[in-house]
Parts: C-alpha cells; sequence; structure tokens
C-alpha cells in the first residue's frame, strides 16, 4: 500500500502537515487505523530509532518525528479507542524529585507512544508517592530519568516506596538519564537502564515480555 510507506515516510522525515495528509487519504482509502499506526507510524519511529542508533541522525530529528507521529494521533486515538484496539503497554515516566530537566524524559515518551504504549505524564521533581500512585492506577513499568548526579539518588528513593507498599511484584522499573549508569541501575534495584531514547523502547518491551 503505497500510502502506508508515504505515512512511515512523512514520520521518518519529521513533516507533520504530510503525516497528518497521508493518514487522513489512508482512512479514506479504507485503511484500518490500526493498521495505520503499526505498519504505518510505529513502523516510522522504529526506522528513526534505527538510525539514531546507527549515528544517521540525532536528538532533534528524532523529536521532530515523534512530533510528525503525534500529530496524526488527534485522529487516530479515537478510532483506536472505538475499535477497542489494546496498548502495548502502560507506562508511567517522570523525571525524580529535584529534577526540572526533561528533554531527555519528553524524548522517550514520545518514543513509546509511538510504539504504541499508553503513556502517563508524571511531569518533573516528582515524589517518590506519586510514582507509588501510578503504579496502584495500572502503570506496568516506571520509568524514571535524572540528569543530575544530586539528584540520581532520589531514584532509589522511588524504589523504596514501591517495595515498602508492596508493589514491587508488581511493576518494572526503568531508569536513565546522562550520571546513570547500568551498574547504578543495578545497585538500586532497577530492572532496567537504557542510555538513550530508542534503546529505552526496546527495554521497555523486553522488561513486559519477562
Amino acid at each position: 500500500m503505497a500510502v502506508l510507506d508515504e505515512v512511515r515516510q512523512a514520520v521518518v522525515d519529521g513533516q507533520p502537515r504530510v503525516a497528518v495528509s497521508k493518514v487522513t487519504q489512508a482512512l479514506e482509502e479504507g485503511i484500518a487505523p490500526d493498521v495505520l499506526l503499526h505498519e504505518g507510524l510505529i513502523a516510522g519511529m522504529k526506522e528513526v530509532g534505527q538510525l539514531f542508533e546507527e549515528g544517521e541522525v540525532f536528538v532533534p530529528e528524532m523529536l521532530v518525528a515523534a512530533r510528525a507521529m503525534n500529530a496524526t494521533m488527534a485522529i487516530l486515538k479515537p478510532l483506536l479507542i472505538e475499535g477497542e484496539i489494546s496498548s502495548a503497554g502502560k507506562v508511567a515516566i517522570g523525571t525524580v524529585q529535584g529534577d526540572l530537566h526533561d528533554i531527555g524524559k519528553n524524548l522517550v515518551l514520545m518514543m513509546l507512544e509511538g510504539s504504541g504504549y499508553e503513556v502517563v505524564d508524571l511531569g518533573t521533581d516528582v515524589p517518590p508517592e506519586r510514582f507509588v500512585e501510578a503504579v496502584h492506577q495500572g502503570a506496568q513499568v516506571v520509568a524514571m530519568s535524572a540528569l543530575l548526579t544530586t539528584t540520581m539518588t532520589n531514584m532509589k528513593l522511588v524504589v523504596d516506596a514501591i517495595t515498602q507498599a508492596g508493589l514491587r511484584d508488581k511493576v518494572r522499573i526503568i531508569v536513565g538519564g546522562a550520571p546513570i549508569t547500568r551498574s547504578y541501575a543495578e545497585e538500586i534495584g532497577a530492572d532496567g537502564y537504557s542510555a538513550d531514547a530508542s534503546k529505552a523502547v526496546r527495554t521497555v518491551a523486553e522488561l513486559l515480555t519477562v
């Protein structure tokens, strides 16, 4: 289907107006919303993620691609809900208490949405109890980010709070951010670590299949 390739390419190229136009055209041609989502939008975001990992594109290109994908969701979301298309999983994401840096968090959020996940954006400077509340409300994955060495220690407070609430076996925890390492993630009891947005999506998928 040529129009599906055009939707995918509009996402890869970061062209929101073209993406919206092609999604509208595809719907008029009778292509199902879930097919559009998976074979057009998600396929495009996967391609961008692959290009990022190969060093062919960088964070700005990933952001514009995600924005192009998100521009189409105002059209698709009501149709997907109407058709009861289930999400790939529910993820709560936020920067930890004391940290106001959200560019990385927002990029991961858009990449996750582009991959079919239901994402709850807790925002920045999120206290441990907000993450706990998100798990109570059905989040299967908690994703935390920190950009500062002075705030990264608050990640352990979130893990401890979830454990103390008796919810640790009900949720997977992934961490990321400039100062975070895999060994630190293991040290604080997180389930996963990602150095960038593309790997974060893959890590979430892996955690949800364990």
